[in-house]
């Protein structure tokens, strides 16, 4: 079959915070970062990738560092921007991505920084399962 157009699950989409009333989940690795916006009456999802689609570097040239780039400041800007409004906010994922957005909305958005909740590594879960996570992390927000 062709491949037609249409939206797919993982679409990039454009950007737009939700109101207060919800806590934000992300897991993020060097590849995409998953947000989840969880309300007691609705869940959105948004995939936010970090990179041009047609430039995925993934290793820095003349560097024996990790070997990776780090991630970029427009990536960290758009997630920051997704939750602006989330009243807590936890941050997963399997390796530093993590630990870097946390640096990276420490020195650009403290307001955020104190409704991070916690930081976990957590490896590849599915959509459901980090929707259990977030919903033990939050479960008193969330009431």
């Amino acid at each position: 079959m062709g491949n037609g157009g249409g939206i797919t699950a993982l679409q990039t989409l454009q950007v737009k915070p939700l109101n207060a009333d919800h806590c934000a989940i992300i897991w993020i690795n060097h590849r995409e970062a998953k947000l989840f916006h969880v309300n007691p009456s609705e869940t959105r999802r948004i995939v936010i990738d970090p990179y041009n689609p047609a430039q995925r570097i993934c290793h820095k040239a003349n560097s024996i560092a990790e070997g990776r780039s780090p991630l970029d400041y427009e990536f960290f800007e758009e997630i920051a921007e997704a939750i602006t409004n989330a009243k807590a906010i936890l941050i997963t994922g399997p390796a530093s991505a993590k630990s870097e957005l946390f640096a990276h909305i420490v020195g650009y958005h403290t307001d955020l920084a104190q409704r991070v909740a916690a930081i976990e590594t957590i490896e590849h879960p599915g959509d459901s399962a980090l929707m259990a996570v977030a919903h033990l992390y939050f479960k008193k927000r969330l009431s």
